[in-house]
């Protein structure tokens, strides 16, 4: 069976983690992985995964572990988080300074949280607006 869109399993060498939460339950992150889907039709010369910082799998460091030994060089995160909390300002960093040492040869670059994308905001402001009951 060929490796799905976005799997680890290609021969890509540039990566893009979705990297969440995660929580108890399973339907939580369906919206996380639809977006994972969407990015990764959209960008066939990219591989899109899906990681979490705890509660679900797999964990950021396993992710990129196994996208660093399909041959990934150039790995970038996107934090799909609103703001910028504890999780982002002392996890995240130190998951990264930890990977940076284990993996040295492969460049990690982090995207901004989405709740910092003006653009992201304002579609989320936008929607609101026309939802809300007039």
């Amino acid at each position: 069976m060929a490796p799905a869109a976005g799997s680890a399993l290609s021969t890509k060498h540039t990566a893009l983690i979705l990297f969440a939460h995660g929580a108890r339950d399973a339907q939580w992150s369906e919206p996380f992985r639809a977006i994972r889907e969407a990015v990764a039709t959209a960008r066939l010369d990219l591989t899109v995964e899906l990681a979490f910082l705890e509660l679900m799998q797999p964990p950021l460091g396993e992710c990129i572990a196994q996208l660093v030994e399909s041959g990934h060089q150039r790995i970038t995160v996107a934090p799909l988080f609103l703001a910028q909390g504890g999780h982002l300002k002392k996890d995240l960093p130190r998951l990264l300074r930890d990977l940076g040492v284990k993996h040295p040869a492969v460049k990690i670059d982090v995207l901004p949280p989405i709740g910092e994308v003006t653009e992201l905001l304002n579609a989320i402001s936008g929607w609101l607006a026309d939802s809300a009951p007039r």
